[in-house]
């Protein structure tokens, strides 16, 4: 996928002013979410995503262990300057939609089945019980 291509998705989705507010979003997002993948399906992701951020998806900060996805939205709050834990899951919705349209059904599964439950939400792609 194209840059532009994927900045324009984000920029819709998050309803952002700027293309600049919707790279923000999505380099903070996608830092945070290639520190809870491991293997092949970050690669995968990263293959399928613009190369600046597949740069910054498989180049993430380390975590001990993947967050519970409220401690996520709260982590990307801290990230984003003057972010809510509201704004911040708006910001996670726009980024995570786009680069799981971007990976497709069969590897956002996949990804989902690394995180710990609730991802299915941040991704915009819930699952039934």
């Amino acid at each position: 996928m194209l840059k532009d291509l994927f900045l324009k998705e984000v920029q819709e989705r998050g309803k952002y002013d700027s293309i600049q507010e919707a790279d923000r979003a999505a380099r903070v997002v996608l830092a945070l979410l290639g520190a809870h993948l491991v293997g092949g399906e970050r690669a995968e992701l990263a293959a399928r995503l613009p190369e600046t951020y597949s740069l910054i998806l498989l180049n993430p900060l380390q975590a001990a262990e993947p967050l519970p996805p409220d401690r996520f939205v709260r982590a990307t709050a801290a990230w984003i300057e003057g972010a809510t834990d509201e704004t911040a899951q708006w910001d996670i919705g726009a980024v995570l939609s786009t680069a799981s349209d971007a990976a497709g059904g069969e590897l956002t599964h996949r990804i989902l089945m690394q995180l710990p439950p609730g991802y299915d939400l941040l991704f915009g792609r819930p699952t039934s019980v």
